[in-house]
């Protein structure tokens, strides 16, 4: 059953990971879960910036109009899919430094399932005040990390030690590819198509 792992990494990260590693799923199982997971911010960020308007502070909440809202999801989605394949193809890249010959479907459930509390959390859009949004990303992020920590030496069979060097690794050039994404989607959205607010 797609998401049927989503359960057990909330409530028993290390035993989920084993189950994971054991039952080794195919690349199609991975994909369909990433792709489905990716539409949670899509869209409750479409809904959110087109319909109920973002609360930055005090004043009246910033909405756009559909047109750039649904452009605005679309390059969402890209990015989103991108970059946990990005992360994917990092982790498999990295693994031979760290003495790891994992194959890239268990380098791409590894990232699959370490992105998913950042792409669940998407549902807070639907309350869009800055503040709000913002804390939960951050504990869905811290989340995140500790799912990639604990993940990394089951997933990629090698001893903790090491394992925690890797991970910081990967920590570490996500952080950096994700401000290479954010940073770029700003620019293409700014040049390209420009923001249509409305009050």
């Amino acid at each position: 059953m797609i998401l049927n792992h989503i359960w057990g990494l909330y409530t028993h990260p290390k035993d989920e990971w084993k189950t994971i590693k054991r039952v080794h799923e195919s690349l199609m199982y991975s994909l369909v879960h990433i792709l489905v997971v990716s539409l949670i911010p899509t869209i409750c960020g479409y809904y959110a910036a087109a319909h109920i308007g973002w609360t930055i502070g005090v004043g009246e909440p910033i909405k756009v109009n559909q047109s750039s809202a649904q452009v605005m999801a679309i390059f969402m989605y890209i990015a989103l899919v991108f970059g946990v394949f990005s992360l994917a193809c990092l982790i498999h890249w990295m693994a031979k430094t760290f003495d790891s010959t994992p194959s890239f479907v268990q380098s791409l459930e590894l990232a699959v399932y370490t992105a998913t509390p950042i792409l669940m959390v998407g549902i807070s859009a639907l309350y869009p005040v800055l503040w709000f949004v913002s804390l939960a990303v951050i504990a869905a992020v811290c989340y995140s990390v500790y799912l990639l920590y604990s993940g990394v030496p089951i997933m990629m069979n090698i001893p903790e030690e090491k394992g925690f060097i890797y991970s910081s690794s990967v920590v570490t050039c996500g952080l950096v590819l994700l401000i290479a994404i954010m940073a770029l989607s700003t620019v293409i959205w700014g040049v390209a198509f420009g923001y249509e607010f409305i009050t």
